[in-house]
């Protein structure tokens, strides 16, 4: 079975809250983190992820006010790439394992450009254990990584609104470089 259907599956027996209707306050990036912390305390859930040895594993759940969220399982040695989740505000705490964020502390121009020069001082490293996680605005360029040898990492992670695209990046030193933007029909 793969990822994709294990989700369906999973998410439909497991979903932590019930479907909500249109939210009439759009959730803050508080509101996400806050929802991601009572999503991993969910022992149950969190076992109930089935960990792949060599890809990602994932579980979509029912965010709060119309949010996506998901349940993420990572190997050994995996890792997203630089990405960013262009309009959407997020959040994302470690569940199990141990997480690695780098990210940019910079304003960089939603579009048009493809390559740019990053100074020195932008480079921000998080080491995320469990129950450890963040919130984050708009066009926050990242990359998590699990840089474990040995041990699993599960994390859960919500976005307002629902990602509308994802932007992947390569940097080679201080260059950053648009590789391609993706969309949910994309990901279908």
């Amino acid at each position: 079975m793969s990822s994709f259907t294990q989700s369906l599956a999973h998410s439909a027996a497991h979903a932590p809250t019930a479907p909500s209707p249109a939210p009439s306050v759009a959730p803050t990036q508080a509101d996400l983190l806050a929802f991601v912390r009572r999503v991993a305390q969910d022992r149950e859930l969190i076992a109930s992820l089935p960990l792949d040895p060599e890809g990602r594993t994932w579980v979509r759940l029912e965010g709060p006010d119309g949010s996506e969220a998901w349940l993420i399982g990572w190997p050994p040695g995996t890792g997203t790439g630089w990405h960013d989740h262009a309009e959407s505000v997020g959040a994302f705490l470690t569940a199990g394992g141990a997480l690695t964020e780098n990210s940019l502390a910079a304003r960089l121009p939603t579009d048009g450009w493809k390559t740019l020069e990053l100074s020195e001082d932008v480079d921000r490293k998080r080491h995320l254990t469990v129950g450890e996680g963040r919130a984050f605005g708009r066009h926050h360029v990242h990359e998590v990584l699990n840089e474990s040898p040995t041990e699993h990492a599960v994390s859960v992670h919500a976005y307002y609104p629902p990602l509308p695209r994802i932007r992947r990046y390569s940097r080679t030193g201080p260059t950053l470089r648009l590789e391609s933007v993706e969309r949910p029909e994309d990901w279908q």
